[in-house]
């Protein structure tokens, strides 16, 4: 799923964010100057990592044409045709 919605990077900046946390948890344990910078740079990290989640929900393709029924879906990487399945 993570693959089929793009998520990766959604993930990659999430966990850049969780680093940058410890160490600057690590630099406040130490008393080192600059550790409210990194927490800053870690809390953007960490909502830019979740906005960039929450993108395949908010704009989800509508399957019915009333537009009441809304699915998730991921875009087809090739489109399967009867010479490529047989």
């Amino acid at each position: 799923m993570i693959k089929d919605l793009k998520l990766k990077k959604a993930i990659i900046v999430i966990v850049l964010g969780i680093v940058a946390l410890i160490v600057a948890k690590i630099m406040e344990e130490y008393r080192l100057a600059g550790h409210n910078i990194v927490l800053a740079i870690s809390g953007v990290l960490l909502i830019v990592g979740a906005l960039i989640s929450i993108y395949p929900i908010l704009f989800a393709k509508k399957v019915d044409k009333d537009g009441k029924k809304v699915e998730l879906q991921p875009v087809a990487k090739e489109a399967i045709t009867e010479e490529t399945a047989s």
